[in-house]
């Protein structure tokens, strides 16, 4: 159940991204997506297009490939200051993740190739030490791991389609101390799946789509609740929301050793109507308000534009420069300090090294700066600023 509030939590507020997209969903998996703020459909090719464009593969080298990522996300302490009264003001703590990925993808087989990749495509963390943001927030955690294998057959030397199967395990926290405390934890494991379509017209051209089903997360776990310090609740608890469905549209042009890449995507967050936990059995009646009653989400599909360009310097070393707007999907009267979302706007750039015919390394780095938001409903009449998350990736790649 913790996992559970935490990624409505998260889908309250960032992302990732791990975030760092639209609330709590982390495009961004791998050092050469970073350097290109998420813009890596059309153009990813080697191990890590079985995560990005699975139908890509068909058109990489006929050599096996693997990639290892270690990557690394700052979040800066967001500042809310209060319309109302100073001593609501606070600020969430500063934190810290490290946070690895690995790409597989096979040579031909009469046109089929095979991949595999281990990432973690959403999650969110956010802590408050001031008294009033504690009441709600204390702490809301939220890890997510995906595994997915997948597979593309090449129709023919133009026309490329691409899918496999999204194993998802997910853990999650969430605390509120105040007179009325509660402390959950949770976990699930749930399945999707994810398609693509490339269309090369030209050696130069890429035209592709890729879709990620929506997972509807049922978080199981305990959870226990108190009243002015004494348990009132010890025992099961479950609630279910969605990890949203993605429509990416992409197409990449290179221009002698430059390569162009414009990215839309689409994220189905209106999927997300309300966050409702069920117990296994009854809670005391002056918890209802707070822990029992659904909470309204209601949150709005979201649109995001991304473009990327990869320049070949020269022989070895590859420079990469990214930007990106992304949309919020909570809207004003749904806000709360488990995840005070925004607009944002993505920076990024990087670089890769090729050591040698076989090995290559690079890194990416990428700057996520939320728009301030002045809120006002029932919980909150303020402003957040300050939002901001750095990640920064270092990649080896290999072929063998």
């Amino acid at each position: 159940m913790k996992n559970i509030v935490l990624k409505t939590t998260a889908l309250t507020v960032l992302s990732s991204t791990i975030l760092l997209a639209s609330a709590w969903r982390i495009p961004e998996q791998s050092a050469q997506s970073l350097a290109l703020s998420g813009a890596y459909i059309a153009s990813s090719y080697s191990a890590s297009s079985s995560y990005y464009n699975p139908a890509n593969m068909s058109f990489n080298d006929n050599k096996r490939e693997l990639e290892i990522d270690f990557g690394y996300i700052h979040l800066d302490s967001i500042n809310y200051k209060d319309n109302r009264v100073s001593t609501y003001n606070g600020n969430s703590k500063k934190e810290d993740f490290f946070v690895p990925t690995i790409f597989l993808s096979s040579c031909d087989h009469d046109g089929v190739r095979y991949g595999f990749s281990i990432t973690t495509p959403g999650g969110l963390s956010k802590q408050w030490d001031d008294p009033y943001q504690k009441l709600y927030a204390q702490e809301f955690t939220l890890k997510i791991i995906e595994f997915n294998p997948v597979v593309s057959y090449k129709i023919n030397p133009k026309f490329s389609i691409g899918g496999g199967l999204r194993a998802i395990y997910s853990e999650g926290i969430v605390k509120s101390d105040g007179q009325i405390t509660r402390n959950m934890k949770g976990d699930t494991i749930e399945y999707g799946y994810n398609l693509a379509l490339a269309y090369k017209p030209t050696s130069i051209d890429n035209l592709s789509v890729t879709y990620r089903s929506n997972i509807d997360l049922k978080e199981e776990g305990n959870a226990k609740l108190y009243v002015s310090g004494t348990k009132v609740y010890d025992g099961g608890t479950s609630v279910t929301v969605p990890l949203p469905a993605v429509l990416a549209l992409s197409y990449a042009h290179t221009f002698n050793k430059t390569t162009v890449e414009f990215t839309y995507d689409k994220t189905y967050w209106s999927t997300y109507k309300a966050l409702n936990f069920e117990y296994s059995s009854n809670i005391p009646a002056i918890l209802y308000p707070y822990f029992d009653a659904p909470k309204n989400r209601n949150w709005e599909d979201t649109n995001a534009y991304r473009i990327g360009i990869t320049h070949q310097y020269s022989e070895k070393l590859t420079l990469m420069v990214g930007f990106g707007i992304d949309k919020t999907p909570a809207p004003q009267e749904n806000i709360s300090f488990e995840l005070p979302d925004s607009d944002a706007k993505l920076y990024s750039f990087g670089a890769d090294y090729k050591l040698d015919d076989k090995r290559t390394i690079g890194f990416g780095y990428l700057l996520d700066v939320k728009e301030d938001r002045t809120v006002q409903n029932d919980t909150i009449n303020g402003t957040f600023t300050n939002a901001k998350a750095h990640l920064l990736s270092f990649a080896y790649k290999m072929s063998f």
